[in-house]
């Protein structure tokens, strides 16, 4: 068995090693899009997880400062600012999934993920950061709330803070920046014991009648039976007043952040594409979110691109099946988002969405691991993106780091979760130098 497994790792590690560096396309708002690649196993090309060494942090763009708000957390993934100041972490990962990742083939998976990842455990709370003193560095660091399941969206509606765990959304009562009472369920969100897209991310609507819930797809390209997908790879509505939930956009693969676009009040959303179609297909993607919309999982991508991977094909579907806005470059795994509305910043920064890259695992050269800007102009995407931070992969190949989720403070620097270096970075204007985003590196 062990001659096998090692025979196996060879000739995946040798499909990765073989494949040519190349300038990353898939980017912008009309990418052009190559012809699908198979092969037996699919590139993996893993950033090994190491956290940072001492004093080694991203490096960020010609006019801004990059320090540490805090450090010493449990794999911080997602952020929430409350009205206060205080700064929120969801200090999470994922939950046990007896059922994902069965077969020769998911052994290999969570074998490369934990090389990704690092350490599995969850610690299944949310952390309170508070800098009172306004050093840039948080001198507060309690937990919030704990006893959790795999937290991740936060949004606070007057004297309500809803979680949104792996398997549901919860409210507990608020008052004075803190949690008062006992949490009670709104509503359940799909999980099982496959749930292979665990993180679940909530937003409010602008009256705060509403909450919208992202659900990630429970596979690749919906391999395991499209029956395991029922209320999946999708945005869920739910009304707070009745409960009722209905789902609001279909056919997102695994849609993570969620931002309202200030000038016209839509939202937006970016989101994981399907893997094992090549190096630079499906490009991952920023887009609006219309109410009904279909955006093509599993049957197709970026509109009407056939998957012929998929055994049950429906075309009338398909017919109906919109193209992203914006694409951000294939398996860079977009999770964070956030429209700049502050002030802090240079005024490049103003009006424009940051997005948290996560990394890719299977493309050469590698994708994301970074920080990237993308600008708006009239409610939409108006240039190519550019780098706001980078440098969380090594010289050696190792992820020192792996951006997560994005939030602004009260002041209007930018935060970031970094989930493997167990930091929360704090980007602020350095000091006398005026701004210019830099080009990003696609």
């Amino acid at each position: 068995m062990r001659t096998a497994v090692a025979s196996i790792v060879a000739a995946v590690l040798a499909v990765s090693s073989s494949a040519h560096a190349q300038e990353q396309p898939g980017f912008g708002p009309n990418p052009k899009l190559p012809e699908p690649q198979y092969s037996l196993f699919p590139t993996v090309n893993i950033a090994p997880a190491t956290s940072w060494r001492d004093g080694a942090k991203p490096a960020p763009a010609d006019g801004l400062s990059v320090m540490a708000l805090a450090t010493g957390l449990e794999h911080p993934r997602w952020l929430y600012t409350l009205p206060n100041g205080d700064i929120l972490v969801a200090e999470t990962n994922a939950p046990p999934k007896p059922e994902d990742g069965k077969g020769i083939k998911g052994w290999f998976m969570k074998l490369f993920m934990r090389r990704a990842t690092g350490p599995a455990k969850s610690a299944n709370r949310i952390r309170l950061l508070r800098d009172a003193d306004g050093d840039g560095v948080a001198e507060v660091d309690e937990v919030f709330l704990d006893g959790l399941n795999s937290p991740f969206g936060m949004a606070l509606i007057g004297d309500s803070f809803y979680v949104a765990n792996t398997d549901a959304v919860l409210r507990f009562p608020y008052k004075d920046g803190e949690i008062i009472g006992a949490g009670v369920k709104v509503t359940d969100l799909p999980a099982g014991r496959l749930n292979h897209h665990w993180t679940k991310n909530i937003i409010a609507s602008r009256d705060g009648k509403r909450l919208y819930a992202t659900v990630g797809s429970n596979s690749n390209v919906g391999e395991n039976g499209l029956d395991k997908e029922e209320g999946r790879a999708a945005i869920w509505e739910i009304d707070l007043e009745t409960g009722k939930k209905r789902i609001f956009a279909s056919g997102l693969r695994n849609p993570n952040g969620m931002a309202w676009e200030p000038t016209t009040g839509q939202l937006w959303t970016v989101v994981n594409e399907r893997d094992e179609l090549g190096n630079d297909l499906v490009p991952d993607y920023l887009t609006s979110v219309k109410d009904g919309g279909f955006y093509g999982w599993p049957y197709s991508y970026w509109g009407q691109h056939v998957d012929t991977r998929v055994k049950e094909q429906k075309p009338d579907l398909v017919a109906t099946a919109i193209a992203p806005d914006y694409g951000l470059g294939a398996h860079s795994a977009a999770l964070g988002l956030t429209f700049y509305e502050g002030t802090l910043l240079p005024e490049d920064y103003r009006g424009g969405a940051f997005i948290g890259l996560h990394g890719s695992w299977n493309r050469e050269p590698r994708a994301g691991y970074k920080v990237t800007f993308v600008p708006f102009a009239n409610g939409r995407p108006s240039g190519p993106p550019k780098d706001v931070l980078i440098g969380f992969v090594d010289g050696e190949g190792n992820a020192q780091g792996r951006p997560v989720g994005v939030a602004v403070d009260k002041t209007g620097a930018l935060l970031v979760a970094d989930d493997v270096g167990g930091r929360v970075w704090r980007v602020t204007p350095a000091a006398g130098a005026p701004a210019i985003p830099r080009a990003a590196s696609q």
